[in-house]
């Protein structure tokens, strides 16, 4: 049985838009009203070195600003958002404990991999049976399963800013497809050569998306860490 459920009056309630928009009026004062965000990221593709995340406003007018953020306002926007995924977990929770039921994680091996998940919000489950697939892998099973046209061809989004955004603009350096070939080339010791041979990429292009994803891993680390004790407990520790 289907359930569709409205977050929108808890997220209003707790303050989720508030909060966002307050920090990116200490870069926009003027932002509220008919305005639009999102954040991007610099493509690694393009430059060696840190990839930096940007804010894009648009005002009511559609002209659109990009704006580089002080890391405060960074922490405190995506802080915000995030009360997003950890409130629709938190409603998946309610159903399977009154069902008696087990939470199923979506995340696939791309984004499993390079943290593209909140700790305790999407990142939250009791199995996640797709974790070890190629986000390639898994449109593939989704075709052979019969999973509609129309849900396959929708480009992979975050679903978190109110202005339109793709995952590599938000946080992958390159489309799934092609990200899906580097990361498995480097999983692999496949050479750069053959990897961007495969991917459209050159070597040296092959190499800084490498540098990407050994960044985010060390990153994002603490994201599949365990909550850390001060010493074991040894009769319930796994």
């Amino acid at each position: 049985e289907a359930i569709v459920e409205d977050i929108g009056p808890t997220l209003r309630a707790m303050g989720c838009y508030q909060r966002r928009d307050a920090f990116i009026r200490e870069l926009v004062p003027d932002y509220g009203e008919g305005w639009a965000s999102k954040i991007v990221i610099a493509n690694a593709l393009e430059h060696e070195g840190y990839n930096i995340s940007s804010l894009v406003v648009q005002d009511p007018r559609g002209n659109q600003t990009k704006l580089r953020m002080p890391l405060p306002v960074y922490l405190g926007i995506v802080a915000a958002t995030n009360m997003k995924q950890r409130t629709r977990k938190q409603i998946e929770y309610f159903h399977a404990d009154r069902l008696n039921f087990a939470v199923l994680g979506t995340p696939n091996r791309l984004e499993y991999d390079q943290g593209f998940f909140v700790k305790n919000g999407d990142g939250a489950a009791d199995v996640k049976p797709i974790a070890h697939l190629y986000k390639t892998q898994v449109y593939a099973l989704a075709a052979y399963l019969g999973v509609p046209e129309e849900i396959r061809n929708r480009p992979p989004t975050t679903d978190t800013y109110s202005l339109a955004q793709t995952q590599e603009e938000f946080y992958f350096s390159l489309p799934y497809d092609r990200m899906d070939l580097c990361l498995c080339g480097l999983n692999n010791g496949v050479a750069a050569e053959v990897v961007g041979q495969a991917a459209g990429l050159d070597a040296s292009q092959v190499e800084r998306v490498w540098a990407d994803i050994a960044a985010k891993r060390k990153a994002t680390r603490y994201l599949h860490l365990r909550p850390q004790l001060v010493d074991e407990v040894e009769e319930v520790d796994t």
